[in-house]
Parts: structure tokens; sequence; C-alpha cells
């Protein structure tokens, strides 16, 4: 049973309506009301040399629950804290309402944050707590000074007990806050952020210190308030499940780009690329080929499937779900034969590791099959889903630095030279397999961090990040842990060179 089966009863509708990047996501109805409330355009942050944010283009439509979700350092917090003011983006403009706010200071945006650490006051109770930002702002009257006034006494004691009511607090305005409950506190966290009225509420993984039983509940109680408020909610998260439930749009991001935007069901259903699809629950991942339309080939199997519009014997990754393998006794009646390695009682299903092609497949099923036992997998035509690869060869802007030598990502590689000379710049094409990491940083020729480790069946596709902000893909028998640093070597017997030409390969000079 996959984590949407779990909790899609809790969804109480469909809404898409953020404006993704590339593709547009089908909006609801076309009123006023639908419009974009925030437009993120272009923006690109750099912490230290480091690129945070890659040219990250976002529309996010009134009155929605939008969660950004990825692993931590994909930017997540980062493009929170550009839309709430306290970060400024290195390029790129923010927009809400379509008033420009990049260089707006945070107390004059129409938008509130709540926090993780929920940073409530202790020497102030429940009330006061809520009360504080009120005291602070002003209202306009035609009659008052300068236009505007301080609200009344009454005014705050009117606005300060229906926010402690929407979160279910409105008998505790007298309470000490260091005497209330991890999820108490954030519900006055969250009545703190909402008194003031904002046009946009930011949460910044508020449910982070709560306890598995108390975040399930909070969930819902969001998801309420969300309702109840009517206003627009941006979330951050790295729990998929998390994202899942709450939302009514899932914004993926990982290495400061964004990877899919779509409602909570199609990213589980159809995830756009093979990071999507290891992020957001269990998944099996191959790489594969497209014989022709409707037919995958992988581990030495072709398939038929549902998909159409690719090349032919394009190469593809292929996705499928472990819920929707079926796992039978004994061998012959489906298309993979096997040996059940491990099985592990969920709760609601079993999960096993099937050994078969040399691959170990993850398959949840309600019926246990003991490790050892011999059983066969089938595989419907649409359990099965296609992706493009996003990348399919590592390319690098270098130059050639003498006889048999190119400089790339600020290295020095041994690659043959033939054909070229010293100063030529060119296009250096690494395959994915011509690339070997090293444990000792020191044996490679240039030190990277382990991004992303994937599966793949016979190997793993891992992904690197270089100090100077380059990417590499590797396929590797090894698997490697994420954070782990290592050093990066070539064979330079299995990379092409080709002369750089300006026009033609514009992208690699970026």
């Amino acid at each position: 049973m996959s984590i949407f089966t779990k909790i899609k009863g809790l969804f109480t509708k469909e809404s898409a309506g953020v404006t993704p990047q590339p593709a547009p996501v089908k909006a609801a109805a076309s009123s006023k009301k639908n419009e974009n409330i925030i437009e993120i355009k272009g923006i690109t942050k750099v912490f230290d040399g480091v690129t945070v944010l890659d040219n990250l283009n976002l529309g996010i439509k009134r009155g929605q629950f939008v969660t950004l979700l990825g692993p931590s350092g994909c930017g997540k917090t980062t493009l929170l804290r550009l839309i709430a003011g306290f970060e400024t983006p290195t390029e790129g403009e923010i927009f809400i309402e379509g008033v420009p706010i990049t260089n707006i200071p945070p107390y004059k945006r129409p938008v509130n944050t709540v926090f993780q650490k929920y940073a409530l006051f202790p020497h102030l109770n429940v009330f006061k707590n809520v009360a504080f930002g009120l005291k602070l702002k002003t209202v306009k009257d035609k009659n008052a000074k300068n236009g505007e006034r301080k609200f009344t006494k009454e005014e705050i004691a009117q606005k300060v007990n229906r926010a402690l009511k929407l979160v279910g607090l409105e008998d505790y305005g007298h309470r000490d806050v260091n005497s209330l409950s991890g999820g108490q506190q954030q519900r006055v966290a969250i009545a703190r952020a909402i008194v003031c009225e904002p046009k946009v509420l930011l949460l910044d993984e508020p449910l982070g210190a709560l306890d598995l039983k108390m975040r399930k509940e909070m969930q819902i109680e969001l998801k309420k308030m969300h309702e109840n408020l009517g206003i627009t909610f941006i979330f951050v998260t790295h729990d998929q499940e998390e994202a899942l439930t709450m939302s009514d749009v899932v914004v993926v991001l990982n290495d400061g780009s964004i990877q899919q935007i779509d409602r909570p069901k199609k990213i589980y259903d159809e995830p756009k690329n093979a990071f999507v699809a290891d992020f957001i629950g269990e998944s099996n991942i191959f790489s594969g080929v497209m014989e022709k339309d409707y037919v995958v080939s992988f581990l030495g199997k072709s398939l038929r499937c549902v998909d159409k519009g690719f090349e032919k014997n394009e190469k593809v990754d292929v996705v499928i779900r472990p819920e929707d393998i079926k796992i039978v006794d004994g061998a012959g009646t489906g298309h993979f034969d096997g040996e059940v390695l491990t099985t592990v009682f969920k709760g609601t299903y079993y999960e096993m590791i099937v050994l078969a092609n040399n691959y170990e497949f993850t398959v949840q099923s309600q019926a246990e099959f003991r490790p050892g036992r011999i059983v066969s997998l089938e595989i419907v035509p649409d359990s099965i889903h296609i992706m493009k690869k996003i990348l399919t060869i590592n390319k690098y802007l270098g130059k050639v630095t003498g006889d048999g030598y190119v400089t790339f990502c600020d290295g020095e590689f041994e690659i043959p030279t033939d054909g070229f000379e010293t100063g030529d710049e060119v296009v250096v094409y690494v395959p994915f397999d011509a690339v070997e990491l090293t444990d000792d940083e020191e044996d490679g020729v240039i030190g990277a961090a382990v991004t992303q480790s994937l599966y793949k069946g016979t190997y793993y596709q891992v992904q690197v990040y270089t100090d100077t902000d380059e990417d590499f893909y590797i396929d590797t028998a090894d698997e490697w842990d994420m954070d782990d640093r290592v050093g990066v070597k070539i064979d330079g017997a299995k990379v092409r060179l080709e002369k750089y030409d300006p026009e033609k390969d514009e992208e690699v000079a970026e």
C-alpha cells in the first residue's frame, strides 16, 4: 500500500493552479480569485559562491495551500525566506498582487511566518504573544492624525480572541506559554501569525518539533485552518506524507531547481523524473529502452506499457511502484521469477525485497511470502510509468592546457587531445561510466559531495556536486551515502571533445 493510498481519504478537493516551470498546470475556474497572488521571476540566490536557487520561476494562486517539498539543502527554506523578506535574491524579482516587493522590508510585506522553533516570547502570556503584532500595526483612519492610528484595546481583544478560537485555544489567553505542550505552542505561533490578517501565511517546517501522533493531528488541523481562513498558505517540509496530506499543490525542489509542480495525486502517480519518483514514496527505478510505442525493454525483458511518443530505442527511466507489482507463489506465471530476501510487516501490508534478474525489487502485498520462497512477479501495463531521462551524458566547457590534458570544473584531467591545440576551448562529453569516485577526496582530481544515489537495477546512478558548483552523474556498482565527500577521477579514453562554438553551445558556457 502506497503513502498516497494510505492518506488519500484526507483530501477534500482537487486543485491545481500554480504556474509551473516550465509547463503550466491547468487552473480551475478563471476568475479574479484564482489569479496569482505571488509571482517569482528568475530568482537566483548565491551564498558564498554556491548557487542555492537557480533561475527559479513560480506562480502561486490566491487561496491555495502550496507545499515546497524537497530534501535538506534543496533551497525550499531559502525560497520561503526570500518571500518573507529575510533574504535578498542575487537576481530576479518577487511580486505580491502584481507589486514588486524584492526590496521591501519584511514588516511592510503582507505576509507572516510561522517558524519550526515557534519563537514565542517566554515572558508574555498567550494573549499578549498573539497581540504583540497588533500593537505595532496601524490602521487607516481619515479622522486620525496623518490618516493612521493604532488599534484600540477593544479591537485588539476582539481580533486576538477570534484568532485563538480559530486555533482552538479560546480559553488559553491567560496561560503562560511555557506551560503549554508543543502542539499548543505551535497553535499560538499560528494565531500570532494570522491575527494580523496577512494575505500569505508562510510555514517553515512548523511540525518538525512535534511527536508523530501530534504531527498527524496538526496536519489535519492546519488543513482545516486553511479552509476556514481562505488565505494563501506556503508550507515548507521534507516530509512526503505531510505534503501529500495537506496540499492543494506540491512543488518538488532539488538542487535549487523545480523538478515538478502538480496536484499531490499526480505527483505520486506520474512523477516527471527519476528524482521525483525516488523522493516521493517507494519506487523501483530501472534504466530501459523504449523499443516502440507501448513496448519498453528493461532487465532483459520486453513488456507492454501505456506510454507512447518516444523515439524508437530511446533510453528512458522506468518506474514501478511496489504496490503495483503482483506477487504469486512459485515460478513461471509472471514476468520475473525470483527469491524473497526479506519480509517486513508494515501494519496494513508486507514489504518484501525480491531478487529477480539481478535486481532487488521492492514489493508490497497483503499476502506474506517468507525469505527463501521462490515467487513470480507480474506487472500490468498501466503500472509501468515511463520518463524521459534528464541527462544521458555529462557536458562541460573546458580548455586544452597541453598535449593530452584538458582543464574543466577547476581540475586538469588526462584526456587525448588529438586534433586540438593548447588554448583551444572545447566541449567535454563525459559518459556516466567514465567517472570514478574515490573514498579519499585527495585521491581524486577534484572534490565533490554525493547529493543523490538511485538504484537502477544492476548499478547505482550517483549524482555529485563539486566545489565549483558543477554536477557529475556517475553509473557505478558501488553504493554511496548522501553527503559523502569523494574524489572525482575520469577515464579519459571514454571522453569525447568537440571544438567550442559560442552559438551552438551557449548553454554550456552559462
